[in-house]
């Protein structure tokens, strides 16, 4: 996906399973098992005199003519969206994983055991989002709306095929490590809660990541050239639809953060100003749920084993005008 990512042919020697890495899974797995209250919420609330979300997730800086107050409400409307949208994500992987698991029943009973606490986790991480979700909505004003619905967008990702499901659902989960570690960790004043919240989701992400690209691995092996082909035109259809999703939220963000302005400020903003809040805030999810992932250099070395080089140019054109708009 990125320029550095060579991609080569799918190879043709037969899959094995990696008892070994799934087994580490369950290990670490259960290992850094947490609790939502003891371990994550322990009776705090959102501080909302801090960001919820970096800079380098926001981008909002670019935006000079917004006050630092200003500027941190912008933060902690994306990090409330943040977290909603992975909560969303999480419904289609956590019933993805659980069908898959099936494939496991009457064999390697180490893979069905990390897949079945895999889904255990998703369900846990669902439930903490929308914990956090009742949380912010009860400390910041009215008119907030999350136009995503989870149930909905499952049943669209669902429909695709399993090749492609792995794929986006690999995307994501590396992802959030990359977001984790090089946005989220080394910022300083971010809300304590929030930045726990994603602390510890990241912890068990972490396994996520390298399940998902076992089961992408092992689903390569079984698929048919063609079959193989059909995957990746879904993973592009998937990667426009989680944009149309992006686009309809960044407008209904940036609607509410101006609405909020609006209450606030002495003088109206311009037109310019306004347009370049919309602009700013479609970018910026842009960035979040599509290229951070199709650049990140981890999953370009996975897909590049996977997919044939013409397959790898479709998805980098289909990728490309998302780059340039952003």
């Amino acid at each position: 996906m990125s320029n550095a990512v060579q991609l080569k042919s799918v190879p043709s020697t037969p899959f094995q399973i990696d008892t070994r890495r799934y087994a580490k899974c369950v290990e670490v797995s259960k290992r850094i098992r947490w609790d939502i209250d003891h371990d994550v919420i322990r009776g705090r609330n959102f501080d909302f005199s801090r960001n919820f979300l970096p800079e380098g997730l926001t981008r909002i800086s670019r935006l000079q003519f917004l006050s630092e107050d200003e500027r941190m409400l912008a933060s902690q409307i994306q990090g409330r969206t943040y977290a909603n949208m992975f909560a969303l994500i999480e419904r289609f992987i956590g019933a993805k994983v659980l069908e898959l698991s099936r494939e496991h029943w009457l064999g390697d009973q180490t893979a069905l055991e990390a897949l079945v606490r895999f889904t255990d986790e998703e369900l846990k991480h669902q439930e903490l989002f929308r914990r956090i979700e009742r949380m912010m909505a009860s400390g910041m004003p009215d008119g907030y709306r999350f136009v995503g619905r989870p149930n909905d967008v499952a049943w669209l990702v669902l429909g695709k095929s399993t090749w492609s499901v792995l794929a986006l659902t690999c995307m994501v989960e590396i992802v959030t490590q990359a977001h984790y570690r090089e946005s989220i960790a080394p910022e300083a004043n971010l809300s304590e809660l929030y930045k726990d919240v994603f602390l510890f989701h990241w912890k068990e992400e972490s396994q996520h990541a390298i399940l998902d690209e076992l089961e992408w691995r092992r689903e390569n092996a079984k698929v048919s050239p063609r079959e193989r082909d059909v995957g990746v035109t879904d993973l592009i259809d998937l990667a426009g639809a989680v944009d149309a999703l992006v686009q309809e939220q960044a407008g209904a963000d940036a609607a509410y953060f101006l609405q909020l302005l609006e209450r606030k400020r002495p003088a109206p903003m311009s037109m310019d100003e306004m347009e370049r809040v919309r602009k700013s805030f479609l970018a910026a999810y842009r960035w979040q749920y599509i290229l951070s992932g199709a650049q990140d250099e981890r999953f370009g070395e996975v897909l590049a084993k996977l997919v044939t080089p013409e397959q790898g140019a479709r998805i980098s054109a289909a990728i490309a005008p998302l780059m340039q708009a952003a």
